[in-house]
């Protein structure tokens, strides 16, 4: 921001329209290089907590797999404690730092090497709570690198295109844990002997996809690093450049400083923990007394992303469950609907830009919930019906995803990106027990209702989980410019 900005002429509090940024070209390295973090960062999401390893791990290899279940259950809640309490703080500490592209590569480091620890996981009960350790450190090093990564996009483009980057990274994730997924499945888990003559033998097969699913994640995050690094180097240059600038024009006028702020580059101090979340219980505090909305579209978004997160874990439930398929049907079903997220949340990302997040995120919503009716109201009508309204949810899914990522960067001003997105993190673990509750208590409820098999009711309990996210959502604007102020602490 300039001197002669007409910004320095708003009230404190306010929020207004930047300096519109001339559009450039979507597909650009830096966008590109970004997407690749979220295309590799499906082997952990998809392979290793979806897909492969948890089912390995629940398995009757390691005991008895409702026990497995509850004691996986148990160590992810501990896990998504530990994010919630660490996602705000560690990301504001990055951001005030300037080291956000370091700690995404720590933070990254880390997750590829406790997936590349998996391997050591052999398929004894002993080994249980070894996997289960590792699977959580992954977890919350994956959520913390995933603020660091969340807070570059808004430097990748300008406001009216941050839509499709952020769509294009995500529909990027979906493919690349899809295309990963199918080198796994033809090469170690289907076949009897596999590539380089691995066997199901001591769970080989599986552990030698920990393996490369770490190498794939390591390869896939190394150019963002590389180009953001330099991008980070650029922007510190231009922000000392541009202070030093200020101080020499104050001091050619006679202006004096204004109060409170220096003239000299900041030198961020090392603070102690306690003192990141009293600076965070001031974030907090600011937002309620000057920009409430950005508190009701983080609650609005924790809860219809838990709706969301329930679209998927529970889909091939009640595919099974309901609709009759088989276990192959269920695996060519997913890959089929991520591929139909990946291409949509693509191409939403372009609506977007042109609506504006809030609409898109609305749109996607009201279909879920039509969608999820359909699948109830239908439940006898057999495997097409639940591949054409199963695959408008999938379809869905991830544009809302996408757009409620694209929000909250049109909306958070450079140097506070960690520190917000990591209150994204954290709003969304608080309520993630939504989804899991309702879609059991509607299959209580539905048992009550008709008797004998109700597994079909969950679906209502999904449905209205997004239909709160909705209503939370109608309440919130679409984000009009950046935060200016906190009240109390200069955004």
């Amino acid at each position: 921001m300039t001197p002669t900005s007409p910004r320095a002429a708003e009230p404190a509090g306010a929020v207004v329209d930047p300096p519109a940024a001339p559009s450039s070209r979507l597909l650009t390295w830096p966008v590109i290089s970004w997407g690749l973090w979220d295309w590799g960062s499906a082997a952990f999401n998809a392979v290793i907590t979806t897909f492969v390893f948890t089912v390995y791990l629940t398995s009757s290899s390691f005991g008895d797999p409702a026990e497995n279940e509850a004691a996986l259950s148990l160590g992810l809640t501990i896990a998504g404690a530990f994010i919630a309490l660490l996602a705000p703080v560690t990301g504001q500490r990055s951001d005030r730092a300037g080291r956000t592209v370091f700690w995404l590569g720590a933070y990254t480091a880390v997750v590829v090497a406790v997936s590349a620890a998996l391997f050591l996981v052999l398929p004894e009960p002993g080994y249980l709570w070894l996997g289960i350790t590792l699977l959580g450190v992954g977890n919350v090093f994956f959520e913390l690198a995933s603020v660091n990564y969340n807070g570059i996009l808004s430097h990748l483009a300008p406001k009216d295109r941050v839509g499709a980057v952020s769509g294009l990274g995500w529909g990027m994730g979906y493919i690349g844990g899809i295309v990963l997924l199918l080198i796994l499945y033809v090469g170690f888990i289907s076949p009897e002997v596999g590539w380089f003559g691995v066997t199901s033998e001591n769970g080989l097969n599986v552990r030698v996809c920990m393996l490369i699913a770490a190498a794939w994640f390591g390869l896939s995050a190394v150019p963002v690093l590389i180009t953001q690094s330099g991008a980070g180097a650029r922007r510190r240059r231009m922000a000392l450049a541009e202070a030093e600038r200020r101080g020499t024009e104050r001091a050619a006028t006679g202006m004096e400083s204004e109060p409170g702020r220096s003239t000299e580059p900041v030198r961020v101090r090392r603070e102690p923990l306690w003192v990141s979340y009293k600076r965070l219980w001031h974030t907090l505090v600011g937002l309620y007394r000057t920009h409430p909305e950005v508190l009701w579209f983080l609650l609005a978004a924790a809860v219809f992303r838990d709706g969301l997160a329930g679209v998927f874990t529970y889909g091939g439930i009640i595919a099974q469950n309901t609709f009759g398929f088989s276990s192959g049907d269920v695996i060519i079903f997913a890959i089929v609907a991520n591929v139909v997220a990946g291409i949509a949340t693509i191409l939403s990302g372009r609506l977007d830009d042109l609506f504006g997040p809030r609409k898109v995120i609305l749109g996607a919503l009201g279909l879920l919930v039509l969608a999820g009716l359909g699948v109830f109201l239908l439940h006898d009508g057999g495997s097409t019906v639940f591949w054409v309204l199963g695959l408008v949810l999938s379809g869905c899914v991830g544009p809302a995803q996408s757009a409620a990522r694209s929000f909250l960067a049109r909306l958070i001003p450079e140097g506070r990106e960690g520190e917000i997105f990591g209150l994204y993190a954290t709003t969304g673990r608080a309520v993630s027990f939504m989804a899991p509750a309702m879609y059991g208590a509607f299959i209580a409820i539905g048992h009550r209702v008709v008797g004998g098999s109700a597994a079909y009711w969950g679906v209502l309990g999904i449905v209205v989980v997004l239909a709160i996210g909705l209503l939370l959502m109608l309440r919130v604007s679409d984000p009009k410019g950046h935060i200016t102020s906190l009240g109390d602490e200069q955004l």
